[in-house]
This record gives structure tokens, C-alpha cells and sequence, in this order.
């Protein structure tokens, strides 16, 4: 198994003005590289708003169509509540750190 893509965002919130973006990033480390799992790194994201979950969705589906899954690392309380909200807690993994995050892909 080849060690999981990670994706740190670049912005401090994903939301309409720059999801497309993250979604962009995320198609390219997956195209450029055969891992089929990802570590989403959000302890530098303070919001996420619709667009932002979808962005998340899509990971996930992406990777689910390799043979593999995503983790979220590190969220801040706020965005894991959006997350767990929604519901996307059901379709990929919270972890409460990087190492946690690795671990559960390993899994």
C-alpha cells in the first residue's frame, strides 16, 4: 500500500470564493500520484460552508473509486461540528490529530 496523499488547505476557510480551488488541488495530487487514500488536514480551516463539504464529498468519492478512503485531521471544534452536522462524519473519519488521521487509513 503506498503511504496516503495529505492536503493541507491554503486558506483559513473553504467557501464559495475558493472550493473550486481545493477541489482543483485535490483532483491533481490524485491524478499525479497512485495512492488511493488522503489525509485532509483542517486544523488550519476556521470555516466551511457548503461548497466546502462538497469539496470534501468529492475527495471522498474520488478516493472511494480507487479502492481507498479520506480522513480529516485536526479540526478546529467549529468545522468538526459542521462536519458532524451534515452528516459527513458517517462517510469519513474525524481524527483528532495527524497521526490518528494516518492511522485510520492504514485501517
Amino acid at each position: 500500500m503506498s503511504a496516503p496523499l495529505i492536503y493541507t488547505p491554503p486558506h483559513q476557510r473553504i467557501d464559495a470564493s475558493n472550493a473550486a480551488i481545493a477541489e482543483s488541488d485535490i483532483q491533481q495530487l490524485f491524478a499525479q500520484n497512485t495512492s488511493s487514500n488522503m489525509l485532509i488536514d483542517l486544523n488550519g480551516v476556521s470555516y466551511l460552508s457548503s461548497a466546502g463539504l462538497r469539496v470534501l464529498l468529492i475527495a471522498a468519492k474520488t478516493a472511494k473509486l480507487r479502492g481507498g478512503k479520506v480522513a480529516i485531521a485536526s479540526p478546529q471544534p467549529s468545522v468538526k461540528d459542521i462536519i458532524v452536522m451534515s452528516g459527513f462524519d458517517k462517510l469519513i473519519a474525524i481524527c483528532n490529530d495527524h497521526a490518528a488521521g494516518l492511522t485510520s487509513l492504514q485501517a
